[in-house]
């Protein structure tokens, strides 16, 4: 079972940016898409971008041109840099890969 562990959330001001880390331990990390996710209080979980194993990107409409997803295969890690974060964008965000899920890290944008 693969195990998924982000960092990088925190608390930044509206505009600011921050940049949310994936590691994962499984040795066959090249061949699956990753994907970040992200839950608001009182609301469903979301995707907010997907990279395939070919490196094509697909963002939600809400993120595009302010986000973006990346991976490192070589260190088996995946990347999300958020750029003029909003307020809407407060969230645990989840990385996702070949149907396992970290933990989450909070990002909080104060206005």
């Amino acid at each position: 079972q693969v195990q998924l562990v982000e960092s990088g959330g925190g608390l930044v001001q509206a505009g600011g940016s921050l940049r949310l880390s994936c590691a994962a331990s499984r040795t066959i990390f090249s061949t699956h898409a990753m994907g970040w996710y992200r839950q608001a209080p009182g609301k469903q979980r979301e995707l907010v971008a997907v990279i395939s194993s070919g490196d094509s990107t697909n963002y939600a409409d809400s993120v595009k041109g302010r986000f973006t997803i990346s991976r490192d295969n070589a260190k088996k890690m995946g990347y999300l840099q958020m750029n003029s974060l909003k307020p809407e964008d407060t969230a645990v965000y989840y990385c996702w890969l070949g149907g396992a899920w970290g933990q989450g890290t909070q990002v909080t944008v104060s206005s």
